[in-house]
């Protein structure tokens, strides 16, 4: 299958490449020239810009940091809106259903369509390929990306409406931030009355209040004080606003991922938006006067 890839990040790098292994024919464009000329040397073929991919391929994909950027590439000048060859735009970034709704529309006036298909489960699962790919669109156009959603990742057909993907995914994004910083303060609490945070964390994970802060982020990457799973903490504020603005046009009481969202606005303009998600608990930690790390570490 021939295939162009836009954004080579954390996660979009490790996806092109998985791409490429697993044998089609990937054109890949990024605006560091870096990161494609590492995606050229495992086999894929570099383009000078979004358009140069839309004109390559039927099937184009993108792993973009926010709303704003998926915008300007997919519709802005010398975009994929602008290619003679692609018939499909599959968005695996995290925009929230308006914007998805948006690039929708405006393909469409174009006879491109846009499969929204966000992805979640860290630049891990993205090397992996174990992220759950949450795809929808047209059903018959998201058949036709199936087999290489596949390659990425564990594969979901949430709805043919635009944008019921990129709500999945912002569903279960609040859900990790949450438990983060509810991980943080249960650990923060716990260290600062005096509790072994190793012990707490193998009893917690045999007990009721288990997620992947407690599994994995805080085992292998807090207590470590490693603060390297990946994701930003300006990145997760990003997706929990954007449940929060959805959420709100739908009516609904968000006291809680409100909650989350004020301790992650705290973390970003304490310690800034590029620093990893994990180190949200750090403010935390700087209240309390304490760490949450091995006591021998």
């Amino acid at each position: 299958m021939e295939i162009g890839f836009i954004g080579l990040g954390n996660m979009g790098a490790h996806m092109a490449r998985r791409l490429v292994e697993a044998g089609n024919k990937v054109f890949v464009y990024d605006t560091r020239q870096e990161a494609i000329g590492n995606l050229a040397a495992r086999g894929a073929i570099a383009a000078r810009s979004p358009k140069e991919i839309a004109d390559l391929a039927e099937t184009v994909m993108a792993s973009l940091p926010t709303p704003d950027v998926v915008l300007k590439v997919a519709t802005g000048p010398d975009g994929v809106i602008e290619g003679t060859k692609v018939r499909r735009f599959v968005d695996l970034s995290t925009t929230g259903a308006a914007m998805a709704q948006r690039v929708f529309k405006l393909l469409a006036a174009r006879n491109i369509v846009q499969i929204d298909a966000p992805v979640s489960g860290g630049v891990r699962g993205a090397e992996k390929g174990t992220v759950a790919v949450m795809a929808s669109g047209p059903r018959a156009e998201v058949e036709k990306v199936e087999p290489a959603l596949k390659v990425i990742g564990k594969f979901f057909f949430i709805g043919e409406r635009p944008g019921a993907g990129q709500t999945m995914k912002l569903c279960n994004n609040v859900l990790s931030a949450a438990a983060m910083a509810a991980t943080s303060e249960s650990m923060v609490m716990g260290v600062k009355a005096g509790l072994d945070p190793r012990v707490m964390l193998d009893v917690i994970n045999a007990s009721s209040g288990r997620s992947t802060a407690t599994e994995q982020k805080f085992p292998e990457v807090v207590v470590p004080r490693k603060f390297n799973q990946g994701f930003t903490a300006g990145l997760m504020l990003k997706d929990v606003n954007l449940f929060i603005a959805e959420a709100k046009e739908l009516g609904l009481p968000i006291n809680v991922i409100e909650a989350v969202a004020a301790l992650l606005k705290l973390t970003c303009e304490e310690l800034g938006p590029d620093k990893d998600v994990t180190q949200i608990v750090q403010p935390i930690e700087k209240r309390a006067g304490v760490e949450v790390r091995a006591p021998s570490a």
